[in-house]
């Protein structure tokens, strides 16, 4: 007895029947396994047998062969957890389709609005400055420029988050798939640290990581969290619909002006309708409303932060873990960081990813039933503006509004840096991770619920990366790979089944030997085995038989009263028992004079964990039974969303077919009270239109065909529009019923290949070309980018360069100086212009221009300044792409500017065509498209935006009236981008002469 109460420590059971003796060999297995870790904490046998109980309790939980009230409510909570994961992943397949939508509409509509109307939407969605934009990519560009130095490209991520997260480790409560997922986090973040080169810009630019990020959140035990802590206080927050905490001083200022006015019917004299933010917070009455609202809005934040900050314990494991890891990551990237500079990084994640999101969009996450109204929503957005200011360090330069809430970030800086602290302290999960997968050594029914399209793109990437994921020839995954042909192509919507793949490893070792190999290793003898085995047997026994329990354990009695009873299982167990009980007592394990007392406090310490675990059970279960409903409510909303979309899209798709629409005509899907919903229409189709091979050859819309030279004269192309927005291309041979091939494309698809600047639409034997102009430019109203810089020459008194595209000038300022007496105006300053081709010598073309360009800068320059004086403009132009007069102009401008000459007006000017074929206005053209030109006109206007003038129209080629006033107003429309550019080049310079300054 002495050895056995030395030797052994309270292991929880340990059966050896059929249907147990697996469970056996993977606890001791797992635990031998598991020593290699755990022992370096503790000594000897103790740290051994610690391993095989903790294994032994975990199997214990999961016994599958008793049907006691506890199993009943391990099964439900099963199925529940099941049900939320599997529900999770089709609300994420929901969501991904229902944003696929949504930038299809976004590109029709986009399609649709004129130049002016996006200036306008520009001018009131812009809170801040305006910016110098041109010479930089936008967003998407961004984006896919950041997404070139991944394996992964953006098209692929949200299918590759969806097999990871939804599939993959799809199950979201099991803590071995969670801490599988959780590893590849930590490999991933490392690689994202490893390879940033920007501190700041970690975490919080849109790169696959941080969408991975965003999506994790987005499970069932994120979500549930979010519902518990955010729900009651949006839900409060939103039901007050007047209540309007807007501290923006030019949103108040307009909404005061317009409240003034409904109600007087006129504007006082001293209130101007539009005015700049800074006179808009310097108004006294504008001050007197937003005191008291800041006061208010504080008060709401405060009481966000406080509910955060006490949900510490209820923070999902994983979300704490991730913080941790970035904890860690960012102490090692930069050893000196802060404490500040930590948590922010924290913060980017947890309140950026996960918190705030939720706050600003509560309906998409589940939070709120209906869309919040316009006034709590803008609360809602400024309270996360101010718990993202407390994770960041705040930056007012672009919303100086929010300075006022600096007070609140002061305060609550030292206890949100805490708060994200002890996020991050939490236990890793290495050896839970490793019990996880001993455990499942011996499983046989491990198996993923996997979609074709998804095992397709899965193994299409794998393959695609394989020299990076495993380089080497006996990688199992090369190997494997390998084995397979390749990868599939992606089936039909239809056609993409789902299956159960049963999963196993050609390299698993039997269980049976490892557990022998593993048992020799650790010297866990057959006495112990043979001890947690007839606990193990008990524990069943009493579980089955719960009226045993009632009293003081009574082993004899209970395995004589099992193996007594009616049930087969019950007697086979009762029986074993028995003998297994006497051999324990052979071996002086045990002793039946003291009525087993070592055995029965073990078999009590177990059912009491049991009975524990039972009311654990219960209360998940209540819990998760209100997120599955909450999951399911918002799976019947983006179906409905989804429908919706899908009739608007195809309502966008008919706006921009251009069918006409009455007044009283209403959208496909659309109900009419007392009416029924409207389908789409079936009108007669427009076309076919035909054109031969060698037509569109001829056109440059063919760039390239495998079609024989001999056949080309026998095909033509036939271009068909069943449906507006619907296009059907085919190719046909004469004397054929049937095209070779046929192509369905929807105007969004060719919008979306010109967004990304695909050229050319591959029609197999032949390749057409899909952009509109020879510089890739998409429409006929785009501008080329243009730069500008002046004091580039140190001889000349001003100096400038301009650039339209390809084409470029320099312009050079002499002046004023002494004029020849021939020359000479005793009343104002005489203007020379020279003008230099690119090569040889000058011509009449630029003997031309230099009478235009004098011509039209004489009345500009305040000459009546510089009497008697000469002022000397040389334009040499390096090349030239089309517009050159027009970048002469611009040039000219910056220059005289540098050299200090007066001006009346500060000159900008554009130059639009009307191509000969199509009668199309094309602005700012190349010297490609002039090849077509009708005619060419040049206008130069003066910077004052109301009633402007006309400084410059130069025309050449035969044009109506209408025609030409049509592109006076195209290049009216553009050349106010000139004139900013222009206005913010010329600021530049003066700030960095400034700083010279101060420096000297």
């Amino acid at each position: 007895m002495a050895d056995r109460k030395n030797g052994m420590v309270q292991a929880y059971g340990y059966p050896n029947n059929a249907g147990t003796s697996q469970i056996v060999s993977r606890a001791v297995a797992a635990a031998a396994a598991n020593s290699h870790h755990s022992s370096r904490g503790k000594s000897g046998r103790n740290s051994k047998r610690y391993s095989v109980s903790a294994f032994y309790s975990m199997a214990a939980e999961q016994d599958n062969e008793v049907e006691d009230e506890l199993a009943q409510a391990q099964r439900s909570l099963r199925d529940l957890k099941s049900k939320i994961s599997g529900q999770s992943k089709k609300n994420f397949v929901l969501e991904r389709d229902v944003r696929y939508l949504d930038s299809r509409i976004a590109l029709l509509i986009q399609n649709r609005i004129a130049l002016d109307e996006q200036n306008e939407m520009a001018s009131h969605l812009e809170e801040h400055g305006v910016e110098n934009s041109d010479s930089f990519p936008d967003d998407r560009r961004m984006q896919l420029y950041a997404t070139l130095c991944r394996l992964v490209s953006l098209s692929e991520i949200d299918t590759l988050l969806q097999t990871v997260m939804f599939t993959l480790y799809g199950n979201q409560y099991e803590s071995r798939e969670e801490h599988l997922l959780l590893t590849m986090f930590q490999n991933v973040l490392a690689a994202q640290f490893e390879t940033s080169t920007e501190f700041g810009s970690l975490l919080r630019a849109n790169t696959p990581v941080s969408r991975m990020m965003t999506t994790y959140t987005r499970r069932g035990p994120g979500q549930a969290y979010l519902k518990s802590i955010l729900s009651d206080k949006i839900k409060k927050l939103v039901e007050d619909q007047e209540l309007n905490l807007e501290i923006n001083p030019l949103k108040v200022y307009e909404q005061m002006v317009e409240k003034i006015e409904s109600e007087k019917g006129f504007l006082p004299p001293d209130l101007p309708r539009s005015v700049t933010p800074e006179v808009a917070a310097e108004n006294e009455s504008v001050q007197k409303i937003i005191q008291p609202r800041l006061k208010k809005l504080i008060e709401i934040a405060e009481s966000f932060l406080t509910t955060i900050i006490s949900s510490t314990a209820s923070v999902p494991y994983g979300i704490r873990w991730i913080c941790k890891q970035i904890r860690s990551l960012t102490k090692r990237k930069s050893p000196d960081a802060s404490e500040y500079s930590i948590c922010s990084m924290i913060g980017g994640f947890f309140f950026l990813r996960f918190i705030n999101p939720a706050i600003v969009t509560p309906r998409a996450y589940m939070l709120l039933e209906t869309a919040p109204g316009n006034a709590p929503r803008r609360t809602l957005t400024l309270v996360a503006k101010m718990l993202q200011n407390l994770a960041n360090r705040p930056s007012y330069a672009k919303e100086s509004y929010m300075l006022p809430t600096n007070p609140f970030v002061e305060k609550n800086k030292q206890r949100i840096n805490k708060f994200l602290n002890e996020l991050c302290e939490v236990g890793d999960f290495y050896e839970t991770l490793e019990m996880d997968q001993y455990m499942a050594l011996s499983k046989k029914d491990i198996d993923i619920n996997i979609t074709l399209n998804e095992i397709y793109s899965t193994h299409t990437l794998i393959h695609r990366h394989l020299d990076i994921i495993a380089p080497k020839e006996k990688d199992h995954l090369r190997i494997l790979v390998n084995d397979l042909a390749p990868a599939p192509s992606q089936v039909s919507r239809k056609e993409n089944t789902t299956i159960d793949l049963p999963l196993f490893s050609r390299w698993e070792i039997p269980i049976q030997d490892l557990t022998t190999a593993l048992m020799s290793e650790n010297n866990i003898t057959q006495n112990d085995i043979l001890y947690m085995e007839t606990k193990a047997i008990y524990v069943q026994l009493i579980r089955s038989l719960p009226h045993l329990a009632s009293g003081p354990l009574d082993l004899d009695y209970i395995a004589e009263t099992a193996a007594t009873t009616k049930d087969p299982q019950l007697v086979r167990k009762g029986i074993k028992v028995k003998d297994m009980l006497r051999e324990l007592e052979d071996a002086g394990v045990i002793d039946h004079r003291d009525h087993y007392k070592l055995l029965v406090e073990e078999i009590t310490q177990e059912l009491a964990h049991l009975g524990n675990l039972k009311e654990k059970v219960r209360q998940e279960s209540e819990s998760l039974e209100g997120v599955y409903k909450t999951i399911l409510d918002h799976n019947n909303y983006l179906k409905s969303q989804l429908e919706s979309y899908k009739a608007y899209l195809q309502n966008v798709r008919i706006q921009s077919g251009g069918e006409k629409t009455t007044k009283n005509s209403v959208g496909i899907g659309v109900e009419v009270e007392g009416g029924k919903p409207r389908k789409a229409p079936k009108g007669p189709p427009k076309g076919p239109f035909k054109f031969s091979h060698n037509h569109l050859e001829k056109d440059g819309v063919i760039t390239e065909s495998t079609v024989p030279e001999n056949r080309r004269p026998n095909i033509f192309f036939s271009i068909t529009s069943p449906l507006p927005g619907t296009f059907i291309i085919a190719m046909h041979f004469k004397g054929r019923d049937k095209p070779i091939l046929e192509m369905d494309l929807k105007l969004d698809d060719l919008l979306e290949k010109q967004q990304d600047n695909v050229e050319l639409l591959d029609l197999e034997y032949v390749r057409l070309n899909m952009v509109n102009r020879p510089d890739r430019r998409n429409d006929n109203t785009q501008l080329r980018a243009f730069s500008a810089s002046q004091n580039i020459l140190n001889r000349a008194d001003g100096s400038s360069k301009f650039e339209f595209g390809s084409t470029s000038v320099i312009c050079s300022v002499s002046g004023p100086m002494d004029v020849q007496i021939r020359d000479e105006k005793l009343d104002e300053a005489t203007i020379e212009v020279v003008v230099r081709p690119a090569k040889g010598v000058s011509t009449t073309k630029e003997k031309l221009m230099e009478n235009i360009l004098r011509t039209a800068f004489e009345p500009v320059i305040l000459g009546g300044m510089l009497p008697r004086t000469l002022v000397q403009i040389v334009i040499q132009i390096t090349k030239d792409d089309g517009a050159i007069l027009a970048a002469s102009v611009n040039a000219i401008t910056l220059a005289l500017l540098d050299a200090g000459i007066p001006m009346k007006h500060m000159a900008a000017a554009i130059t639009a065509m009307i191509d000969s074929k199509t009668n199309d206005l094309i602005l700012d053209p190349t010297a490609i498209e002039l090849e077509n030109a009708k005619s060419v006109h040049t206008f130069a206007f003066d910077n004052v935006n109301t009633k402007p003038f006309v400084l410059l129209s130069d025309s050449e080629g035969l044009f109506s009236e209408e025609q030409y006033f049509s592109c006076h107003d195209l290049c009216f429309e553009a050349v106010e981008k000139v004139q900013g550019f222009l206005r913010v080049a010329v600021e530049s310079k003066k700030e960095k002469e400034q700083q010279q300054t101060v420096g000297h």
